[in-house]
């Protein structure tokens, strides 16, 4: 359980720490953002709390022939209400999508 005003949550993402770093203006273009890639981390401040992103690579997937490299990306929001929280969480998730559809 977190502390109130604090949302915590890992993901694994398919791409590397170089691709998700070049995603987060146009994922997170609200934000004032700092990235620390020798740290693994990047922050992003809103006018309603704050947002830290740390990753750490995985073991790439493979699936036959094809190779997908992985990051295990921790999402904490500190100060962000529900609501707000969800709406970030989606355009993050529409930003860093992978072709499909």
């Amino acid at each position: 359980m977190t502390p109130a005003g604090v949302e915590c949550f890992e993901r694994v993402m398919g791409c590397e720490a170089r691709e998700l770093i070049a995603w987060l203006p146009a994922a997170l273009p609200d934000a004032e953002q700092r990235v620390e890639a020798a740290a693994r981390r990047a922050y992003a401040r809103f006018p309603q709390g704050t947002l830290t992103l740390a990753w750490e690579p995985l073991a790439p997937r493979r699936i036959a022939l094809l190779e997908i490299p992985q990051l295990l990306v921790t999402f904490r929001y500190v100060g962000v209400g529900e609501d707000h929280r969800r709406w970030i969480q989606r355009r993050f998730d529409l930003a860093t999508q992978r072709g499909g559809g």
